[in-house]
């Protein structure tokens, strides 16, 4: 049995994290962020699939909900270390 085909990054090149520390530009979490390239395609897709459920909600709250910062080096730092913890 072959290999899904890998999926396309949902990046949109915006990133800037909300409290929860998802982006709101591609709605991924900063761990699935920093994962992405090392996980398999289905564990990709299925992140996609998630993706597309966020934007969904996104869309049905009100444009600015919520303050949202820019991810910075540290905050990347953590989530790698995070991700080497699981």
């Amino acid at each position: 049995m072959s290999e899904l085909p890998a999926p396309e990054s949902p990046c949109v090149a915006c990133c800037r994290l909300n409290t929860a520390k998802y982006c709101v530009g591609c709605y991924r979490h900063i761990i699935e962020i920093v994962n992405w390239n090392k996980q398999s395609a289905a564990e990709n897709a299925a992140i996609l699939q998630k993706v597309a459920e966020r934007k969904q909600q996104a869309k049905q709250q009100p444009e600015h909900a919520g303050e949202t910062t820019a991810i910075t080096q540290a905050e990347w730092q953590a989530a790698k270390m995070a991700s080497r913890l699981k």
